[in-house]
């Protein structure tokens, strides 16, 4: 089921995520319906943030994104990361390691706005799956990425906290515009006010 994707100035953007104690049937179909939702929308990666959800979820998916390769590695042995596509990463904990890496990154919560980020190369990553198997990996490239900017979205971080002063001062106007209309909705009733407010299975 599609769920709706909240915009800057939504309130859930900035809540750190509650550890998931337990996989429930509930947990399974959000992360299902978060799959679905991150792939009609075109997007690469999704936190339970960006649906509302104040909880340590998120789902990603690099295959299609041919300009800006990934690469993965598992017990130290080189991966094709097409082959462990889509990942769903439950109470996620990661390791940045490597130079910092500056490239273009866009956001779901904030349509049409994107800037360059300065990140680390490479990240080790231990999660749970929605079956509840242990996952250990090394990502580079976009998986890299992708996952430390949802891992990001599980601590209420945004990527325009990331950005250089500069980069922020030129798009303050677009900022401003988007979190103006996200509130707008909030007061009119269309739009939660709190992730608590949703319940996981509508």
């Amino acid at each position: 089921m599609l769920l709706p994707i909240v915009n800057y100035g939504h309130p859930a953007l900035r809540r750190k995520g509650a550890r998931i104690e337990a996989l429930t049937p509930e947990i399974r179909q959000l992360a299902a319906d978060m799959l679905e939702t991150m792939h009609r929308a075109s997007g690469v990666g999704l936190a339970a943030q960006q649906v509302a959800r104040a909880l340590q979820l998120t789902v990603v998916d690099v295959r299609g994104v041919e300009d800006r390769p990934s690469t993965m590695e598992i017990g130290g042995r080189p991966a094709k990361p097409e082959e462990h596509m889509p990942l769903v990463l439950i109470n996620p904990e990661i390791e940045p390691h490597g130079a910092p890496d500056t490239g273009p990154e866009g956001c779901l919560s904030f349509p049409e706005i994107y800037a360059d980020i300065t990140r680390p190369e490479t990240v080790t990553v231990r999660a749970q799956n929605e079956r509840g198997e242990i996952l250990e990996f090394r990502a580079g490239g976009l998986l890299s990425r992708a996952i430390q900017h949802e891992y990001d979205h599980l601590q209420g971080i945004l990527f325009i906290d990331r950005m250089t002063a500069e980069t922020k001062r030129g798009l303050q106007p677009e900022l401003d515009r988007l979190q103006a209309e996200t509130k707008a909705w909030l007061r009119a009733g269309k739009l939660p006010a709190d992730a608590r407010d949703v319940p996981l299975v509508r």
